[in-house]
């Protein structure tokens, strides 16, 4: 009987499965990295042990690290989470071979579905539809994928649609790879286009038991990368779904499988589906499965790893659920993680939350930069799908940017209304550009509350001159947002001709045209150098707001051509040469910030005048990287 059990990871699944710790009387032991000393997972855990050092190499990569502090912290059991070293099988051989329990698949399993080239062989002897692998060196027909052999989560990932691109493609994702897994091994294969990504969760114990224990699509991604999850499948059909349970179960059986584990599939229109890979862990979106079966996946897990045998026939499925993953993210700048405090995380309504994150907390540059899923259930797809978008929209996110408002506007699209889903869904839609807004209304409602924070002696609006207006300067979305307003007998007199029904330090409701809003204001910082207004159903979300000050102190502005840093980040390639020609958007070079590559592009055609940065070089956000003259 497992009574110990140190959770080899962190952040999100790492609180998950210590929830589920709790629930069955198991004490739960986190690790931490140096940046993660405070996070939530290590306080809600009975014992932390430290891994030096703040890169997932150092740290949450190091099988030997993990197995001692598994040791130290007297665990008779590892739980690897997903990601980092979950599909590593010397890390689970370790922990077997130091006498703990893996809660998991053999490491033979793990080792034989590891390689997706090895597994893709596996399964198309046990008789599952496998795509072609292709050669690098001699493809010949493109689109095709190249994809990193261990691993997966959309890193190691990249799309090629002609040779000349290949080397450079290969080259990036063996980078990515070898950084997020420990292993730079990738191949090609055919990219199927407009396909739906569809997975089945399978659950085995040692007895000769499996379960297909339904599907999930998980069609809509970025980056190769899962965004929007749910379960049922909206478009598999009963005969369908007999079709791909078969598959899955067959692949199981074929390799032994005990535990909870994913098969994945593509599937075309024309109801044809091919292997993608097995996931020998838990994924990231198993709640939609919890929500529709009724069960614990992580419970069952220890379960298994003790012994226990699963029932002859799996729980019923009830309703429909949805899940996204919320990241720290500017969708309309190339997915561009964020950085810093999350000053406020809430999100309200009567859904499942799984964060990694709290108020206050730092997110930093080395891991991945999702904060939370959230899951909505429903006994019909159209009401999870409502419940989610409404519960998203009233989110309190305030200090980073996140993907929050492209997250309501897909669930909200005509086409995903419709189930009609495929893996190029966001390309085909375009809804990374966010649509026209006036932060007018919002920005008035900050220059209220802030007026009224400011408020101590004196009357409200008080000036040596009463017949000038009140006059404040926001910057929102790198533009300038000027608010003026007069406290006349009448009432506040604006600029936006609203009505200022009510004012105070944390909200003002203003009414326009008839129709009475309040906008709750917070302010992080003094003085106020970031304010987030929330601005409520009628329009999607907060808006983040920067108070200009009156007499702003002389800055030295970047050198005319000057590329900066969009994000703190490690140089992992510089592309051009000082005296170089380039073209507008070419790369000049790559940045590797939490977890993926990122290539900075030149804003215009030119001369490169110099170059900064060298590879390997750390930079913080802002630092200048390359000058191109304009031509």
């Amino acid at each position: 009987m497992i009574r110990k059990l140190l959770v080899a990871n962190r952040g999100e699944i790492a609180r998950r499965v210590i929830r589920t710790c709790r629930e069955l009387g198991v004490s739960p032991v986190a690790v931490c990295s140096d940046p993660d000393a405070g996070a939530p997972h290590v306080r809600e855990a009975d014992a932390a042990v430290r891994l030096p050092g703040a890169a997932p190499a150092d740290t949450y990569l190091r099988a030997d690290l993990l197995v001692a502090a598994a040791l130290a912290a007297g665990a008779d059991a590892v739980h690897p989470g997903y990601g980092f070293l979950s599909e590593d099988a010397a890390f689970a051989r370790a922990v077997v071979a130091a006498g703990l329990t893996w809660v998991g698949p053999a490491p033979g399993v793990i080792e034989a579905m590891g390689s997706k080239v090895a597994a893709k062989k596996r399964m198309a002897a046990a008789g599952v539809p496998v795509l072609p692998e292709l050669d690098p060196d001699s493809v010949v027909e493109f689109p095709l994928l190249v994809k990193a052999s261990a691993g997966g989560g959309g890193r190691g990932m990249r799309v090629v649609r002609s040779r000349a691109e290949l080397a450079g493609a290969v080259e990036s994702a063996r980078r990515e790879a070898e950084s997020a897994f420990g292993d730079g091994t990738v191949f090609c294969e055919p990219l199927l286009e407009r396909a739906r990504h569809v997975e089945v969760q399978v659950l085995a114990d040692a007895h000769g038991t499996v379960w297909a224990l339904g599907e999930r699509e998980c069609s809509v991604q970025r980056r190769h990368q899962k965004i929007v999850e749910e379960a049922p499948g909206p478009a598999v059909t009963p005969e369908l779904r007999e079709r791909l349970f078969a598959a899955a179960t067959r692949a199981a059986e074929a390799i032994g499988y005990v535990g909870a584990g994913t098969v994945e599939f593509l599937c075309a229109d024309d109801g044809a589906f091919h292997f993608l890979e097995v996931n020998t862990r838990l994924q990231v979106e198993h709640p939609v499965t919890e929500a529709v079966f009724g069960l614990d996946l992580v419970a069952w897990q220890l379960a298994i790893a003790e012994g226990e045998r699963l029932p002859a026939e799996p729980p019923a499925p009830n309703g429909h659920a949805v899940e996204v993953r919320l990241y720290a993210e500017d969708p309309a700048h190339d997915w561009r993680p964020a950085s810093g405090t999350l000053h406020r995380f809430a999100v309200p309504g009567d859904v499942r939350v799984d964060s990694g994150v709290e108020d206050g907390s730092e997110v930093g540059v080395h891991y991945d930069p999702m904060l939370a899923k959230v899951i909505a259930w429903a006994p019909t797809r159209r009401a999870a799908v409502r419940k989610l978008a409404a519960a998203l929209e009233r989110a309190e996110l305030h200090g980073l940017v996140t993907n929050r408002d492209l997250l309501v506007r897909t669930l909200r699209h005509p086409a995903f209304e419709a189930g009609r889903t495929h893996t190029g869904f966001l390309d085909e839609h375009d809804l990374t550009t966010p649509p026209a807004f006036d932060p007018g209304p919002a920005a008035l409602a900050a220059a209220l509350a802030l007026a009224e924070r400011r408020r101590t002696h004196l009357p409200p609006g008080w000036r040596n001159l009463p017949s000038q207006p009140q006059r404040a300067v926001f910057e929102h979305a790198g533009r300038e947002v000027v608010v003026e307003y007069r406290h006349t007998r009448a009432g506040v007199v604006n600029d936006l001709g609203a009505t200022v029904v009510a004012a105070s330090p944390d909200a003002v409701v203003l009414e326009r045209d008839g129709v009475r809003e309040a906008f709750p204001v917070a302010v992080h910082g003094e003085p106020a150098t970031g304010i987030t207004v929330e601005v409520g159903p009628t329009s999607t979300g907060s808006v983040s707001l920067v108070l200009r000050p009156r007499f702003p102190e002389p800055r030295t502005g970047l050198v005319e051509g000057a590329t900066a840093a969009p994000m703190p980040g490690t140089v992992v390639r510089v592309s051009v040469e000082a005296g170089q020609r380039v073209e507008a958007g070419a790369e000049l070079l790559v940045l590797e910030a939490m977890k993926m590559e990122h290539r900075v592009l030149a804003a215009h055609g030119g001369v490169v005048g110099r170059v900064l940065v060298e590879a390997g070089q750390q930079v913080d956000a802002g630092d200048v990287l390359a000058v191109v003259e304009a031509s």
